[in-house]
């Protein structure tokens, strides 16, 4: 098995390898409970080899974060620029975005009890879930400061899956009532 992956030492395919195997461990043991050493065993490669393609804990979460989120947010881009009217698009992409999470066991485990601060931390820092939320401000109409907005607005996202509402319909309500007045002030099409 080391063979394979010497040949593919700089490939994507070997990475992606890595971030399936620690998947399957994150689901399995938690987030926080996933070791680097359990993942090499588990992608079948040294821990050296691992750590060739992640520097630590924080990378590997970060690059499978980042995966993940580009799935996610692209599927969610897509459906919600289908929809006209920029309130109903800016709660819809939200709930969208939280139906994907929930849905997915790849996902929803970032937000388990004990996991959901690693979550958070990543989220903030993760260029894809800024780069994709700005995307969609800027679609939107958004001002100047749309990586502010952005990361505000994965905040809400973060807390929702967190600390979720009563039912999809009473985060919807939330979502009215807090979130689209807030974005409404940024954005020039509304009015």
């Amino acid at each position: 098995m080391s063979g394979n992956w010497l040949r593919e030492e700089r490939s994507d395919a070997a990475s992606e390898r890595i971030l399936d195997a620690a998947g399957r461990l994150f689901v399995d043991r938690g987030v926080s409970g996933t070791t680097m050493a359990v993942v090499a065993r588990e992608a079948g490669c040294s821990r050296a080899t691992l750590y060739r393609y992640f520097d630590g804990r924080r990378s590997l979460h970060l690059a499978y974060v980042n995966r993940e989120a580009r799935r996610i947010g692209l599927r969610v881009l897509a459906e919600a620029a289908t929809i006209t009217d920029p309130r109903e698009r800016v709660v819809e992409a939200v709930l969208m975005a939280i139906r994907e999470v929930r849905s997915d066991p790849n996902s929803a485990v970032w937000f388990r009890r004990g996991d959901a601060g690693v979550a958070a931390d990543v989220a903030d820092s993760s260029e894809v879930i800024d780069a994709l939320g700005s995307a969609f401000l800027a679609d939107m109409g958004a001002g100047a400061d749309t990586s502010r907005q952005a990361r505000w607005l994965v905040r809400v996202i973060v807390s929702l899956l967190t600390v979720p509402g009563i039912d999809e319909d009473d985060e919807r309500a939330t979502l009215e009532q807090f979130v689209v007045p807030v974005i409404q002030d940024s954005i020039e099409k509304i009015g």
